[in-house]
């Protein structure tokens, strides 16, 4: 089984049991009453979606380079991330709101034993799919996934903060602060959704600047100290390059001028520089390309 076919393995099978929580989820939280765990089965159906959207992306980035997409699919990537950021982003929004708007109209009342059942269960089968999949990503290394750990990550946080909560929640029933436990439920997802915010904007913050084309400063400077090492070594006389990630592709452009010295180099001459130059920055793979040409007019700098 190839990289790309454990990417895929691993999305399906996150897909499946996402869309199963979000089912169940979405029920209890119905009949519960509660806005919390309804929100929590609303964050898994849109993960599931999410989830779904990756797993087309991830089937088109391992076509390679089509016709109509002559510098391959590595697009989508950032596209399907800064959706599923936005989405998430929004649904914490919206939650948020819908709490704080019940915490001031006095809370409401809840089946606090089913609610411990079914976010114990929950917890338990969220820290699974997390190791599962996060250890899948170690060999994979993909963004894809890596947003997929995150979101697993996020709901194992959410229903142990859940079960927290009801647990105290059910503890404070017939008791003198029993007045408490109405606000038990639209307290926590205020909390929530602010916790949960800025995991989706960062998301989206990354995945906009590469859809923007926005040269991350580390990649820049690394490239510009490898070329100046290498002028060192052979009298550059100038040279340019600009550089780029879009999802898991890596593009270089550079562009050199030669030394007089350097004027009737052979091109087997010239491809040995090129290796040195692609070797120091690394990352050999099919997501990488790297275009190297050598003038002796700064013209075509």
């Amino acid at each position: 089984m190839n990289i790309q076919e454990r990417e895929q393995r691993l999305l399906k099978v996150s897909i499946l049991i996402t869309a199963l929580m979000a089912a169940t989820g979405i029920g209890v939280g119905l009949y519960c009453r509660s806005q919390s765990i309804v929100f929590d089965g609303l964050f898994n159906a849109i993960d599931s979606s999410m989830a779904f959207l990756s797993l087309l992306v991830a089937r088109l980035l391992s076509k390679g380079v089509g016709r109509r997409f002559q510098s391959g699919y590595w697009h989508f990537e950032p596209l399907a991330l800064a959706l599923n950021g936005s989405v998430l982003l929004m649904l914490c929004a919206y939650a948020f709101v819908n709490a704080l708007s019940a915490l001031l109209q006095g809370g409401h009342p809840l089946v606090f034993d089913a609610a411990i059942v079914y976010t114990a269960v929950t917890a338990v089968a969220c820290a699974v799919m997390y190791q599962y999949v996060r250890r899948g990503n170690r060999q994979v290394q993909s963004e894809l996934i890596a947003l997929d750990i995150e979101s697993w990550r996020m709901s194992f946080s959410i229903t142990a903060a859940l079960l927290v909560a009801f647990v105290c929640g059910y503890a404070l029933q017939g008791g003198p602060y029993a007045f408490i436990a109405p606000y038990i439920d639209p307290g926590i997802l205020v909390v929530l959704a602010l916790v949960l915010m800025p995991g989706p904007a960062r998301t989206v913050f990354k995945a906009v600047g590469q859809l923007l084309k926005i040269t991350p400063s580390e990649l820049d400077s690394e490239v510009a100290a490898l070329l100046q090492r290498m002028s060192q070594r052979y009298g550059f006389e100038a040279f340019s390059h600009s550089a780029l990630e879009v999802g898991r592709g890596l593009f270089v452009e550079i562009h050199i001028v030669l030394p007089d010295a350097m004027n009737a180099w052979p091109v087997h001459a010239l491809d040995q520089v090129r290796g040195e130059i692609a070797a120091g920055i690394g990352r050999e793979g099919p997501n990488r390309w790297i275009s190297i040409g050598f003038t002796r007019d700064r013209r075509w700098l």
